[in-house]
């Protein structure tokens, strides 16, 4: 049995890797992404399933206002005293000198929850863990941030006791235990203790082209006593850049009940447009930053190394006490609305989805209008990350608008920046009409204008539906489900990818989604009703 990577494809990056019996776990990133923390349990690292987001109130995360890319940053699961811990941080600025942060602390019995109130810890860093020493002490482990012009921002990584008694950090205790390279931008530490050595595991070079990790350890939790691997980095594609991998780095280690080791990383897939340079660009990742799985063996000196070097390697073998799961890696979907609940694969900006942003069941959803999809508060959309590079998603949708203010349809979206959609709006000259339009770096472009689609007096709902197929994809419609009518906009699907948005602003963190949007920026509440969402993956040949 092999591990096909990326194990967790489309966007699901800086992953906390932990073992728990005979079961696998791995919490990943939401950024301004709600429900927050994306939790997945594995039996055999080859299959992977979907479980319930731990930060699903808002009384454990409020984001609204938060930036694109703000929100969740790398938070770190962990399992000791019979119980998970969960660290997470909810990042509140993203650009500029300062990072203002919080970190939090909540724990559950169960990785289904019920998840305890938030526990607010500190703001020295993000990327925080919580690392379980094995004499009974917990540390806080985290990049340091430091506004000041005249150092790097990057200051460290600090450890800090905390106190199980009081549940709250002694700050007195802070020191910097490792400084990174000459690579800089140190972070996403994360610690173990090992034949007696503490090893730290921490990203450098910015996830990007150049990000790695590198490893480095210590007899004692002393400042700055920690030696960093010799031969290193431990992971890295910055020298292989004709891999079909790329950006690997950010992650953690586990181990197996018969003693193998195995190192989740995050990870990136670039297309190329054909009249590019494989190598600059190097390429454009629209699924944004996935979770690849990589093996790991001990060498006479005690270091750890990436089996097959340090560029990693497709296809993984899987351990060797592992019995196959019965679970899918197929990730098309459809969804009838039949529930009262939102499916797990279901994502809303920054806010739960309650009664204030519609309803669901019976075989509807019902989104209520709201503010535009370049607002970072109240936006009326749900949506599912892209997970291949050639897809089909499909809906049908009611929306009787009065205004060219009011709108309703399917979008393919990365931030408040960059998006576009089809949807149904109002003309004043031709009534109910289908329109095409993208932001792209917040440049806003209504393709169709004058031309736009009228839709007959007697349609009640349309279909529409996107193709996408690598770094094109379009839209179409129908007015009865049947006949289909492609509308003549090529889109560039680059402009939903982390490199594209890296260009112009700071939070590039994310990744594609494809979901069903309503605005209503009239501000009157005008509510869209859509019948099914249908997603349903392609070959990537």
């Amino acid at each position: 049995m092999k591990i096909k990577n990326p194990v967790l494809p489309g966007f699901n990056a800086d992953p906390s890797f932990i073992r728990v019996g005979d079961t696998y776990y791995i919490a990943n990133s939401t950024f301004e992404w709600f429900p927050g923390v994306r939790l997945h349990e594995s039996k055999d690292l080859v299959h992977w399933q979907l479980l319930p987001s731990p930060l699903s109130t808002t009384k454990l995360l409020d984001m609204k206002g938060n930036p694109a890319s703000g929100g969740i940053w790398a938070p770190d699961l962990s399992y000791a005293d019979g119980k998970f811990w969960l660290i997470y941080t909810d990042v509140k600025i993203t650009e500029g000198p300062f990072k203002d942060m919080t970190n939090f602390l909540t724990t559950a019995n169960d990785i289904h929850g019920p998840w305890s109130d938030p526990i607010r810890l500190n703001g020295v860093g993000f990327d925080a863990s919580l690392f379980h020493d094995d004499d009974g002490k917990k540390y806080l482990v985290q990049q340091t941030w430091d506004h000041r012009e005249y150092h790097h921002p990057f200051n460290g990584i600090t450890l800090t006791e905390f106190d199980t008694e009081t549940m709250k950090l002694k700050p007195d205790t802070a020191r910097t235990i490792y400084d990174g390279t000459s690579v800089k931008l140190v972070e996403g530490p994360h610690l173990y203790k090992l034949n007696g050595y503490y090893y730290l595991f921490t990203a450098q070079g910015g996830t990007v082209w150049s990000h790695e990790e590198v490893v480095s350890r210590s007899k004692t939790l002393t400042a700055h006593s920690f030696e960093t691997e010799p031969d290193g980095p431990f992971i890295t594609n910055f020298d292989t850049p004709d891999f079909y991998l790329q950006k690997q780095g950010h992650g953690a280690l586990t181990n197996t009940p018969s003693g193998e080791w195995y190192y989740a990383s995050l990870v990136g897939r670039p297309l190329h447009h054909e009249t590019e340079s494989a190598h600059d660009p190097r390429g454009w990742c629209t699924l944004g930053r996935e979770t690849a799985i990589q093996k790991v063996e001990w060498d006479d000196e005690g270091w750890p190394r990436i089996v097959g070097g340090h560029g990693g390697q497709v296809m993984v073998d899987a351990p060797k006490d592992a019995t196959e799961s019965e679970a899918s890696t197929e990730h098309s979907r459809h969804d009838e609305f039949q529930s009262e609940h939102l499916d797990l694969d279901w994502n809303t900006l920054r806010q739960p989805f309650t009664k204030d942003m519609g309803s669901t069941g019976d075989g509807q959803l019902i989104l209520k209008g709201k503010n535009t999809l370049s607002s970072t508060f109240d936006v009326s959309m749900v949506a599912q990350r892209w997970q291949t590079f050639n897809f089909d998603a499909e809906t049908k949708v009611k929306f009787d608008p009065y205004t060219y203010q009011q709108m309703a349809g399917l979008t393919n979206f990365y931030n408040d920046k960059h998006w576009s959609w089809v949807y149904i709006t109002w003309d004043e000259n031709r009534g109910h009409v289908i329109e095409v339009a993208q932001n792209d770096n917040n440049q806003y472009t209504s393709f169709l204008k004058d031309e736009a689609i009228k839709i007959p007096e007697n349609v009640d709902y349309v279909w529409f539906r996107t193709k996408v197929r690598k770094l094109s994809y379009h839209y179409e419609y129908s007015f009865d489900g049947q006949i289909w009518y492609e509308i003549a906009v090529q889109l560039d699907a680059a402009i939903l990818s982390d490199d594209y948005v890296l260009q112009n602003y700071g939070g590039f963190f994310t990744g594609a989604f494809v979901g069903l949007a309503a605005v209503d920026y009239a501000g009157y509440d005008l509510s869209a009703t859509f019948d099914f969402f249908d997603y349903k993956e392609l070959s990537d040949i």
